[in-house]
């Protein structure tokens, strides 16, 4: 069995990483409207996020996934300035852990959860006063490392353009990379309607 792209999870209790997601996912099934923001907010600045996992450039891959989640609601408009934004988004990737959930006759894991956790704040510039903040706004993944873990009729592999014909000619290695890099995609999205969804309602 290959390893995992990501490094060793730590000892962070499980627990706790599902205390966390179960506390973000709140507001995910919710529209997001934006009534919790200051009805004259019209733009924002989305400040470089930290980083305290081991994985660079987690942080810069996450922003994008922002950003794009902001401008799709179209509340408002995201600027590359703070001078010409009315409201400031920060904040810093906390965690990202793999852990496996599945495992063949052989104990070897087939199957992994992919964690993420942040935390972030929203200032208002024009009255430099934070408005909102939150340390646990999180998303998740499945991940799948051999083809027979592989469910062919999900929106994770249905994204890929792959057809289940395609997984007999791949590597167990080929599998683990493309599903892990679609799981990766399919994580900050999540992680990204949850966080703008808290922000815009206030939870």
């Amino acid at each position: 069995m290959k390893k995992s792209r990501y490094p060793r999870p730590s000892k962070w209790p499980g627990f706790a990483v599902a205390a966390c997601l179960c506390i973000s996912g709140c507001g995910y099934h919710f529209a997001s409207s934006g009534d919790a923001l200051p009805q004259g907010a019209k733009t924002i600045y989305v400040a470089r996020f930290g980083n305290a996992t081991r994985v660079t450039g987690i942080n810069d891959d996450l922003m994008r996934y922002i950003k794009d989640e902001i401008a799709s609601h179209r509340r408002l408009t995201v600027v590359d300035s703070p001078d010409a934004a009315d409201l400031q988004l920060g904040g810093e990737v906390r965690l990202l852990t793999q852990a496996p959930i599945a495992f063949n006759a052989a104990a070897e894991p087939v199957t992994y959860r992919d964690s993420l956790v942040v935390s972030a704040t929203l200032r208002d510039l024009h009255r430099d006063k934070i408005i909102w903040a939150s340390r646990t706004i999180g998303g998740r993944q499945h991940v799948s490392v051999v083809a027979t873990s592989i469910v062919t009729t999900t929106p994770g592999f249905l994204q890929q353009n792959l057809r289940g014909s395609d997984l007999r000619q791949m590597t167990d290695l080929q599998i683990a990379q493309s599903d892990s890099a679609t799981a990766r995609d399919l994580m900050m999205q999540r992680l990204a309607k949850n966080l703008y969804t808290e922000m815009a309602e206030g939870f």
